[in-house]
């Protein structure tokens, strides 16, 4: 993982135009005729449309390709819960993922409100102006309830990244796991080390692909979610087990899984050796993992191990999602990103990591070779194949359940305007003075 100094990271963000975002027209406006169109008296006509048909707000204004990253700030990366104003370099930083991976137009709203119920009012307030929501760095359980409650209540996509983002990128990544080990997914015992939004929203989409309730323990900071415990909230209590121990090193035993996302260093290398034959360490505490790569793999040789890190192999991270999700989602005009839509980008990162490896890729990471195997389980954030395999696996789930607005008949014809849309967009940028 590249070094990076307090002073470079507060020059890069202060340099030239301070922060990372703007707006730019897309239409012309160099004539009176243009201006007269662009606003009075020609913008009538697309109000007055959009009165009788709200659809129509899709055709004539940016809604079919903006969203929405909104935030509180109360549990802002590894930060905690720093304020809303505090948190805006992040909500940028993700405007911009979004933008150059996916040419999703993004405006980053951060709201000075930790009440559930006021922030949800909020957000349904300023949601007409969307095509879609991404819930970003809201501290749990409240996160749960505010994504529900505004996913029920609004007819457009909803999406809790620090959840689903998480799962659905990992669970391509476990996937891929279980068919280099030979582990059928509905016999593996599980461990998560975690209960917040992350550790949540992983176990439900792997007990939705078939891994088995009763063969998952998670534990919080205090120890193995039991029964017998009274400090649990709702989200904890479904997973809450029966079990004669507490402590994360008998959880260990004989696992064939372990997803961490917790705090670094809390697994030893006997944990590890403790595991059943080969197995699946996922340990994504950032910065620090829950046991250093080295550690883990020198415990045992037979282990897979993805981090968040990029210095590591199988780095689950989220930009693989998020921006091709969205991107596939607009496209249809989907009402929701409902669990199909996020299997179906699950399935298609999975696939992508089998399949050879570009030249340019390889020249991007500095590396000669990366083949399917325990090195990798999980595409790089860098390959320029992933919207072209995500946002259409995506957009043809939305349609299969009638979550879409509209249809795509031409899947090759589609995918080719992604790609001529990402050299677009590329090739302007570069063009963009710095």
């Amino acid at each position: 993982m590249a070094k990076i100094t307090r002073e470079e990271a507060l020059h890069y963000h202060a340099s030239g135009r301070p922060g990372k975002i703007e707006v730019i027209p897309t239409k012309p406006y160099s004539t009176q005729i243009d201006l007269s169109l662009a606003y009075t008296p020609g913008v009538a006509e697309p109000c007055l449309e959009i009165q009788k048909n709200p659809e129509d707000a899709y055709r004539y204004t940016a809604k079919c390709n903006l969203v929405a990253v909104i935030s509180n700030g109360t549990a802002v990366l590894g930060l905690g819960d720093i304020g809303a104003l505090a948190g805006k370099p992040v909500m940028e930083g993700k405007g911009l993922l979004f933008k150059v991976f996916a040419d999703v137009d993004v405006f980053d709203i951060e709201v000075n409100e930790k009440d559930p119920e006021k922030f949800i009012q909020i957000v349904k307030a300023i949601a007409p102006t969307f095509g879609g929501i991404n819930l970003e760095d809201i501290k749990a359980p409240e996160c749960f309830e505010i994504e529900e409650r505004l996913k029920k209540e609004l007819d457009i996509p909803v999406f809790h990244d620090d959840q689903h983002g998480t799962a659905i990128i990992s669970l391509a990544g476990l996937l891929n796991a279980l068919e280099v080990t030979g582990k059928p997914i509905d016999k593996i015992r599980l461990v998560v080390n975690g209960a917040g939004a992350a550790a949540v929203s992983c176990t439900k989409l792997y007990i939705k692909l078939g891994v088995k309730k009763e063969n998952v323990i998670m534990l919080d900071s205090k120890g193995v979610l039991r029964k017998d415990r009274t400090d649990l909230n709702q989200s904890k209590r479904e997973f809450a087990q029966d079990v004669p121990f507490s402590t994360l090193a008998e959880a260990m035993k004989g696992a064939d899984v372990f997803l961490g996302l917790s705090v670094g260093k809390v697994v030893t290398q006997d944990m590890i050796r403790s595991m059943a034959p080969n197995p699946i360490v996922f340990a994504m505490a950032n910065p620090v993992p829950e046991i250093s790569y080295e550690e883990a793999t020198e415990a045992r040789p037979d282990l897979i191990m993805a981090t968040g890190r990029s210095d590591y192999p199988n780095q689950i991270n989220n930009v693989l999602g998020f921006p091709f999700i969205f991107r596939g989602a607009l496209d249809v005009k989907a009402s929701a990103i409902n669990d199909e839509m996020k299997i179906a980008a699950a399935y298609a990162l999975a696939s992508l990591a089998k399949e050879e490896v570009p030249a340019s890729v390889l020249a991007a990471y500095q590396l000669n070779e990366l083949k399917f195997g325990r090195d990798y389980i999980i595409p790089k954030p860098l390959d320029p194949r992933l919207i072209i395999r995500v946002a259409p696996a995506v957009a043809k789930a939305a349609m299969e359940t009638g979550v879409a607005r509209t249809a795509i008949t031409d899947w090759e014809a589609y995918r080719q305007a992604l790609k001529t849309r990402m050299e677009h967009l590329h090739n302007f940028s570069k063009q963009s003075p710095a």
